[in-house]
């Protein structure tokens, strides 16, 4: 009987080691593998990206070797073998889902890397950034949801009470339904912006009368950094409900005006001379556009339009602001008879019937 016993703890003790030493040998060669890819530019995975994956597959390998019969045989705990069982699920779940989102992350860093955001032309950069920001967020929602469904799912006590609650609560779930019917639409919302992209990360915006950069774009929300320095908060719907302005939509590039207001004998083409100047002597400008047009005249002025680019909405901003300085005091110190005046003109009869009436 003796006998028996030990050769049986013989055979366990030899399966658990010979299991240990597979999973380990298959776990180094798994490493090996991928730091392999991660020497050779053309796959996703790089070296540092071996590190962040190599502890969720050590612990699924460590899961399985938890399942083993011949270790509760080793240890003498044969009467556990439910909660082994339970406890080598939960690990394994929770190590796949390490996993996956390790590589959703590594894949999105890969993707992005290749991308400069900071440079001058950086639509495409932006377009791309913005959508594996909010695609990301949505896949690490969606598989820590699968896999604490599967993980409550495993035990059969919890799924007989979700079965008998999902089977007399149907007007419950209705109710629910409608009362998550706004964050389900922020969702929504969410995933048409990273399609759709109506905004873009650091586009140029308008929202609610304020002016500012689009900052974050979350899955429920987008935080944009107004000018000076405050945060505005809105909900992803509000990109999707309502009108608002969005300068770089198409290219970060941008077109800036000034307007003045002059009397009717200012030189046109002495403006326009000073106007290219005044160009020219900048960085803000980016050499495309240069123009000078009277837009409309009024009754004591007329009204001229400084038409010039730069490479975004600051450099533009700051443009306008040293354009127009610079063209008023041109006319200040060349031209003062052509600011705006108002005119009084008297009569001579007038004057000479006054006159004798006194």
């Amino acid at each position: 009987m003796l006998n028996e016993i030990f050769s049986i703890n013989n055979q366990s003790i030899l399966l658990v080691i010979g299991t240990l030493i597979g999973l380990l040998v298959t776990y180094l060669m798994v490493l090996a593998f991928l730091r392999r890819l991660g020497k050779n530019p053309k796959y996703l995975m790089p070296i540092a990206a071996v590190k962040r994956v190599s502890k969720p597959i050590f612990i699924i390998f460590l899961s399985i070797l938890i399942r083993l019969q011949a270790l509760r045989q080793v240890l003498g705990l044969e009467d556990y073998t439910y909660w082994f069982r339970k406890t080598s699920a939960l690990i394994f779940i929770f190590a796949f889902t390490w996993l996956l989102l390790s590589i959703v992350k590594i894949v999105k860093h890969h993707i992005i890397e290749k991308y400069d955001v900071e440079a001058s032309h950086n639509l495409k950069a932006r377009k791309v950034a913005t959508q594996f920001n909010i695609l990301e967020r949505i896949f690490v929602f969606i598989i820590i949801i699968i896999a604490m469904g599967i993980a409550l799912m495993s035990f059969e006590s919890i799924r007989e009470i979700g079965v008998s609650i999902f089977a007399s609560a149907g007007v419950a779930g209705i109710i629910i339904g409608f009362s998550a019917q706004k964050m389900i639409g922020t969702i929504l919302a969410g995933i048409q912006i990273a399609l759709a992209q109506p905004i873009k990360l650091d586009d140029v915006v308008i929202v609610e009368g304020e002016w500012g950069r689009i900052e974050k774009i979350m899955l429920t929300y987008v935080v944009i950094k107004i000018w000076d320095k405050r945060r505005l908060i809105v909900p992803t719907t509000y990109f999707i409900e309502k009108p608002f302005q969005n300068w770089t939509k198409t290219s970060s590039d941008i077109l800036g005006t000034v307007f003045l207001y002059t009397d009717y004998n200012v030189p046109f083409d002495a403006i326009r001379e000073e106007f290219t100047r005044i160009l020219n002597g900048t960085d803000l400008w980016d050499g495309e556009v240069n123009v000078v047009q009277v837009t409309d005249s009024k009754l004591e002025s007329i009204e001229i339009r400084a038409l010039m680019s730069a490479k975004d909405s600051s450099a533009v901003f700051d443009l306008r602001v040293l354009v127009r300085e610079k063209l008023i005091c041109f006319l200040q110190e060349n031209y003062p008879e052509s600011l705006p005046r108002t005119r009084l003109q008297i009569e001579k009869s007038d004057l000479s019937e006054n006159t004798s009436e006194q």
